[in-house]
């Protein structure tokens, strides 16, 4: 069951893509990514792009926390959250990244754009995937581990972010007042976006709450485990009547 997930949610990963492993790190990054072309998040160009280990891609600077703060945040760097908790790869599992112009991984950006956005003509030229495999959470004294992707997408005007959830089984770390053996209790892990401005950002329903475990079974496109937004000047995806949240 686990497989048919992966093979029809995740985009394809791996070293064998060709993806860069970051470091057995706590709390840890990814070098700076210095991108092939600009991504465009509400309104700002980004060529500087970090994937840390705590499940955020942010743009500029690297991010360290590992207890999620509410959005919208105080300031600060705009990032992506697809699953923003207190993940300890030195204890389990496998963050990988990769940009890439490959003309099959365009292909399917464009086609799952095409197919949430039909109003929007967009052929995809570049994207970043980045993918959390069976990630163990800090403190961790289960075998607990979940496994979430992030993929970014332009046309060099449109910018879109394509969240996947293909298995959640923790929210969060000791260090947020998880139980080390449930992973579970205290601040769960957020999922979302923010602007960085204290105003523009969203929330996907059940972040920062328990029901954040069920995010494998809910989405805004029809597809369970599946979010899709449209970022760059136009945000389009987080309105009230676009989302439809699967029982």
């Amino acid at each position: 069951m686990f497989s048919s997930v992966l093979d029809s949610l995740l985009y394809p990963y791996g070293t064998a893509q060709g993806d860069t492993k970051n470091p057995k790190s706590d709390d840890g990054t990814s070098p700076e990514i210095i991108t092939i072309v600009p991504f465009t998040f509400y309104g700002k160009k980004y060529n500087s792009i970090y994937v840390n280990n705590n499940g955020v891609v942010s743009f500029g600077v690297n991010v360290s926390q590992y207890t999620p703060d509410p959005f919208p945040l105080n300031g600060g760097s705009p990032f992506v959250a697809p699953y923003w908790g207190d993940v300890d790869n030195v204890k389990g599992g496998e963050i990988f990244w990769r940009q890439t112009q490959d003309p099959a991984i365009l292909d399917r950006c464009t086609k799952d754009i095409n197919r949430y956005f039909p109003e929007t003509p967009f052929t995809a030229v570049w994207a970043l995937i980045a993918t959390w495999d069976r990630v163990a959470y800090f403190g961790t004294a289960s075998k607990k581990v979940n496994t979430f992707q992030a993929v970014l997408t332009t046309n060099l005007y449109i910018s879109v972010i394509i969240l996947n959830y293909a298995d959640i089984q923790w929210t969060t770390g000791i260090a947020s007042g998880g139980n080390a053996r449930t992973g579970l209790g205290g601040t769960p892990a957020q999922a979302g976006f923010d602007s960085g401005d204290k105003t523009n950002f969203y929330n996907i329903p059940g972040s920062r709450t328990p029901q954040i475990l069920n995010i494998t079974q809910t989405s805004n496109v029809n597809k369970p485990g599946r979010w899709v937004f449209r970022v760059d000047d136009t945000v389009i995806g987080t309105s009230t009547e676009k989302i439809d949240c699967l029982e």
